[in-house]
């Protein structure tokens, strides 16, 4: 019975070690999955991508600001000069990730436009169980940017 609760407890701390260690290809996850995409909510199993149009620069800050607020939320792709940054959020317990990419396009029209498109992902498993979903959504809410 020991014995088996050692076992237990040394793969629960492997997996532990594990998830927080693994190497970190910042490359692999400073992408965007989809093309400009038009305004909407796109669901996916492993997170989402939320996509608007925004009429005011300065909701982009407020993005930024409420994203980089977030624990345990550390850039670790890209510069606002490339119009591209991804960030790594780990969870309190385990120190899964997610990796959020944020991508702003202005377009030329008679009154400027920033289109903005966030995709949310995990990186271990199948379902994020709406975590990356709830966490666009109160920055899109912190930054007063209204959800499409």
């Amino acid at each position: 019975m020991k014995l088996l609760l050692g076992i237990v407890v040394a793969l629960v701390l492997g997996f532990a070690a594990y998830v927080r260690l693994a190497p970190l290809d910042a490359q692999r996850w400073h992408r965007m999955a989809a093309p400009q995409l038009p305004a909407g909510r796109y669901p996916e199993a492993d997170g989402l991508t939320v996509a608007t149009v925004l009429s005011d620069p300065s909701r982009i800050d407020a993005l930024f600001d409420a994203i980089n607020d977030t624990p345990r939320t550390v850039q670790i792709a890209g510069s606002r000069d490339e119009a591209m940054i991804t960030f790594v959020t780990r969870t309190a317990l385990w120190g899964f990730p997610d990796y959020t990419t944020v991508r702003v396009i202005k377009q030329a029209t008679e009154t400027p436009e920033w289109h903005l498109q966030i995709h949310g992902r995990l990186r271990f498993g199948r379902s994020d169980l709406g975590v990356n979903a709830k966490r666009i959504d109160g920055w899109l809410m912190a930054a007063g940017i209204n959800q499409p």
